[in-house]
């Protein structure tokens, strides 16, 4: 079978009804290309749906089809590639990928594309879509992994869709914000936590005439259990995102996180309210509910000629003061578009601070991720559940990535980033976990590429890591170099 090799066949690629609405599978992140095309698509005016909150739903990744017939020389290729990879994944009946993956270091620091988190990794993907019901099951095995856990079930889920909602548990990837490189929520740089969850499925715009104004609106909730290989054994995470677009190109997002209860500590309702309210400011004491996390993220993107720009900001508070988020960090970018050489490019620029007030304020270091009772922080096996600096970073990331029209891709980026920056940790790491945390404070610069072609009739992705000293973590140090190879094949 073909894969990804789309590019040129226009009317070929299947004519797919957008507006059926199906229960998943849906668009995780992890893919650049359909990211890149689904954000100029509404960046363009295509799309009026939220594309910030990852997983995206098929319904909302295909809805502009027929707007962009009309503007193929902007966004044909983005919008064949789309409507080609929805035929892929999310067709009726069984259907599966098999993916071997081998590296000679698991990357400590990540962006928006997927990595592995072993020195070698083995993956069936076996799903199965209806009218009303969807389920995916992919088991893997991990040689050396970072975790201790050989035997993983991420990426397996359950879903059913009753109206215009999708009901799931499972453990799937998510990557709320519209940074490239970083969230500073909640990202895929960890495993996913297994949750049961909530959420939109087409982000269709209000139909009662005082609420039009809120315009395409996503909400995601979930309820979910962190490992017990941690400081507290099995805390409960609780996430919630709501995002809105009142105007064209406009896209506001609000996010909450809170880890609560585990093994000792109270899970009740009470518990949960105070938590969601802000009772939980003073660092772990012991009538406080646990630890959370709130952030705000705006991303307006607008036409030039026939490409697209978008500026975007992320704010991340550790504490709550006036029923607002406090204790704050920061993201700041910029992404754009442009067509050379007979091919499509997205551009980006972010900027990432994690030390609590550090960037509008008095630094207050040992905060961002950090809490008094929950000592292995806000991560997941050893990984931050948003950015892959972690707390008390300063980082510059420069990126770019290059489509081919024959359907091949090609990556670059560069980050200069100074990591813990006051040299100090309150990170406790478990056992037979490695902790991604840096240990001391390093200034280190990150150099990647990538690149991704049709081989075999699979799909072979190869990266490259590189950073001018090695990173030294809580855990250990990583080697400066981290290659990779990743072949998948679709049957």
């Amino acid at each position: 079978m073909t894969l990804k090799h789309w590019a040129l066949v226009g009317g070929a690629v299947a004519c797919l009804n957008a507006n059926s609405v199906v229960a998943a599978p849906w668009l995780e992140p992890g893919d650049p290309r359909a990211r890149f095309a689904i954000q100029k698509l509404a960046d363009r005016g295509h799309i009026e749906a939220s594309t910030t909150t990852w997983p995206i739903s098929w319904v909302d990744a295909t809805s502009g089809k027929q707007s962009a017939a009309r503007d193929p020389q902007a966004v044909g290729m983005a919008s064949a590639y789309l409507n080609f990879e929805r035929d892929q994944q999310a067709s009726d009946g069984f259907r599966g990928e098999f993916n071997l993956r081998g590296q000679n270091e698991v990357p400590g620091i990540t962006g928006f594309e997927q990595t592995g988190t072993g020195k070698a990794e083995t993956s069936v993907n076996l799903q199965w879509q209806g009218s009303a019901w969807a389920f995916g099951l992919k088991p893997t095995y991990t040689h050396k992994p970072d975790d201790d856990k050989e035997l993983r079930l991420d990426g397996s889920y359950l879903a059913l869709n009753p109206g215009n909602w999708v009901l799931g548990a499972g453990a799937i990837n998510r990557w709320w914000g519209p940074g490239w490189q970083s969230s500073l929520i909640l990202s895929n740089n960890a495993r996913p936590v297994p949750s049961a969850w909530i959420s939109r499925n087409a982000t269709t715009a209000p139909e009662t005439s005082w609420l039009t104004w809120v315009g395409p609106w996503d909400f995601t909730i979930l309820a979910g259990q962190k490992e017990s290989d941690r400081q507290v054994p099995d805390a409960k995470l609780l996430g919630m995102r709501f995002t809105f677009r009142p105007v064209t190109g406009l896209e506001v997002g609000l996010s909450r996180i809170l880890m609560f209860g585990g093994e000792g500590y109270s899970e009740n309702g009470k518990t949960i309210w105070n938590g969601l309210i802000g009772k939980d400011n003073g660092q772990g004491g012991a009538n406080e509910p646990g630890d959370q996390l709130g952030s705000i993220d705006v991303r307006y993107g607008f036409p030039i000629g026939e490409q697209a720009v978008g500026l975007y900001a992320q704010m991340m508070g550790e504490d709550e003061a006036g029923a607002f988020p406090a204790r704050k960090s920061w993201l700041l970018g910029a992404d754009w578009t442009s067509q050379l050489f007979g091919a499509d490019q997205q551009w980006f620029v972010e900027y990432t601070n994690t030390t609590a007030d550090d960037f509008l304020g008095d630094a207050m270091p040992n905060i961002s991720y950090e809490h008094g009772r929950y000592k292995s922080g806000n991560r997941y096996y050893g990984r931050n559940i948003a950015t892959s600096f972690d707390g008390d970073a300063d980082a510059l990331t420069m990126g770019g990535y290059h489509f081919f029209s024959s359907g091949s891709n090609l990556s670059a980026k560069i980050s200069y980033a100074e990591l813990n920056k006051d040299g100090v940790s309150r990170t406790v790491a478990s056992k037979g976990v490695f902790y991604n945390v840096p240990a001391t404070d390093q200034k280190v610069a990150i150099a990647s590429v990538g690149y991704g072609t049709q081989v075999l009739s699979g799909w072979l992705e190869l990266n490259l890591q590189a950073s001018d000293d090695k990173i030294e973590y809580i855990s250990g140090e990583k080697d400066q170099f981290s290659a990779s190879a990743s072949w998948t094949y679709r049957f």
